[in-house]
């Protein structure tokens, strides 16, 4: 499926998303008993902004479709003016053919002399960074205070003399001892710890360890291959002297940083350099209307320009994976996205997750009655251009133009896997409002409709509602979303970076168990 066309614009409270389509999605609220003129009925139960009533009869079994997708199957007879909903649509798995890349199409690529460029911040291996902090990583939960203590050290006082310098911060977590090593877990871990070490948002680094971990700090070096040195310092709490020597001791490792990290300097590069990471949380029945067709436009911008687009989220392609094995560039690449959901189905099985079709309250209200609805939209974010490649969770990015990385659903993890991946920015689209925001890596929020987005305002940088209300096409929107995006990444500030966010949501995904 191709990413959708703005919605006409009618009189009609209604939107008609495919001609296919047995279902319309209302723009406001209707209200019982509320005339449809094009139905030639009235409304049969109160149908909130965003959710669905039925175009024609539907029967009993029959497929539910939405954007010419089948979304379930109706539980009852339904009527025209029905309202539909969790209550009479039921998640029904059935074959989807892979089809492995039966759309791939060309990408017509910007020549280089041409492509869009932004202000970054040009590493020594050639990584270009959009922000140009000091980061400080805990090997182990038991290092996590120390590390949180040396960084609220460096207040903004402290770092008035370092203006090019964008923070001190610390990235504790909580796993690291009692976990089984080896196992995924371990080097999920490692592999994030790491990914975050070399991440090019990230001028210097301290590694902070307790002595006595499973996740040793030289092993953690050695098997990442990372390089101390000037900028790549690590300390060991039980070797250093206890807790108040260690922060001492880390107070003067950044301070030592601090002078080579303020010298760096911005300056023009290609857009090429740019990863972006695609998130959608607290999701309405305008998402996949609005913002994440809309960001799927700009990612297939951002791919022509040389650039990465990096969707997630597994367990929310779910049921639409089609519209991704479909654009494989090889059956190998197909596959692999296949093997990763099968490796869900078995570690998902017997759980009340969303993979297995219950999506969470917000995402219900919003309009969206499962998963498979709520994958629909998710998958847009990614665009139209091939997909080149499939990675693991965390694990570095090496091809450029649209790639998957394994993650769950939960935003906080699946951002923090892509920024460990490589991302210097993540957009993040929602419909109910989600408030996040992460570092190094900044995060820009696109909201789906107009009335959420007045209400946060102060938290959501772009409006994507104008595709319903103004008549935006998805394109236009697109073009409107890269041009932010370049902006965001020359070190013009997002809103949740104004809001001081991105200290407490590092959350390496937790695998295995605990003992």
């Amino acid at each position: 499926m191709n990413a959708p066309e703005a919605p006409a614009l009618l009189s009609s409270p209604l939107l008609h998303l495919h001609p296919n389509d047995n279902v319309l999605v209302a723009k406001s609220a209707l209200a019982l008993g509320q005339a449809i003129p094009e139905l030639g009925v009235r409304t049969r139960a109160q149908v909130p902004a965003g959710h669905k009533i039925a175009a024609r009869r539907i029967a009993e079994g029959e497929q539910v479709r939405k954007y010419d997708t089948v979304i379930g199957v109706a539980t009852r007879d339904l009527e025209p003016g029905d309202y539909v909903h969790s209550h009479n649509l039921k998640l029904v798995d059935y074959y989807r053919d892979p089809a492995f890349g039966a759309d791939v199409r060309p990408v017509d690529l910007v020549p280089d002399a041409e492509r869009a460029t932004f202000q970054g911040f040009v590493r020594a291996d050639g990584s270009v960074g959009t922000r140009n902090f000091i980061g400080i990583l805990s090997s182990v939960n038991c290092s996590a205070t120390v590390i949180k203590r040396i960084a609220a050290h460096f207040t903004p006082e402290k770092l008035a003399a370092f203006p090019h310098v964008d923070g001190v911060a610390a990235f504790a977590q909580t796993s690291g001892c009692g976990m089984s090593s080896p196992s995924e877990h371990f080097d999920v871990l490692r592999r994030t710890l790491a990914g975050y070490a070399r991440h090019p948002n990230l001028a210097g680094v301290l590694i902070v360890g307790l002595g006595c971990e499973r996740n040793q700090v030289d092993a953690l070096v050695d098997s990442q291959g990372l390089k101390a040195g000037r900028l790549m310092r690590t300390l060991v709490m039980q070797e250093v002297g206890g807790t108040r020597a260690t922060i001492e001791a880390g107070i003067a490792a950044i301070e030592a940083m601090l002078p080579e990290a303020n010298a760096a300097r911005r300056q023009p590069v290609s857009a090429a350099h740019l990863k972006i990471g695609l998130e959608c949380g607290g999701s309405d029945g305008f998402s996949g209307i609005t913002a994440n067709p809309a960001l799927g436009a700009a990612m297939d911008l951002l791919v022509r320009h040389g650039g990465t687009a990096i969707l997630s989220e597994t367990p929310e392609i779910h049921g639409v994976e089609f519209m991704l094995t479909r654009r494989a560039v090889s059956p190998a690449v197909g596959q692999k996205l296949l093997d990763r959901l099968a490796w869900w189905e078995r570690y998902a099985a017997g759980q009340n997750a969303q993979f297995n079709g219950v999506v969470g309250h917000g995402n219900q209200a919003g309009g969206l009655a499962n998963i498979f609805e709520k994958s629909l939209g998710s998958a847009m974010k990614g665009g139209t251009t091939p997909l080149k490649a499939v990675y693991e969770y965390a694990e570095p990015i090496t091809e450029s133009g649209f790639v998957f990385m394994d993650s769950p659903g939960y935003d906080p993890v699946a951002c923090t896997g892509q920024i460990a991946s490589g991302a210097q920015l993540i957009c993040f689209t929602t419909g109910r409002g989600s408030m996040f925001g992460s570092k190094p890596a900044p995060t820009i929020k696109l909201a789906s409709n107009t009335p959420m987005y007045t209400r946060l305002e102060e938290d959501m940088d772009i409006n994507c509602g104008v595709v319903i209300d103004e008549g935006v096409s998805v394109p236009e929107m697109g073009q409107r979303i890269f041009a932010q995006i370049l902006r965001h990444a020359s070190g013009e500030a997002t809103k949740s970076e104004a809001l001081g966010l991105g200290d407490h949501e590092f959350v390496p995904w937790h695998l295995g168990i605990v003992s």
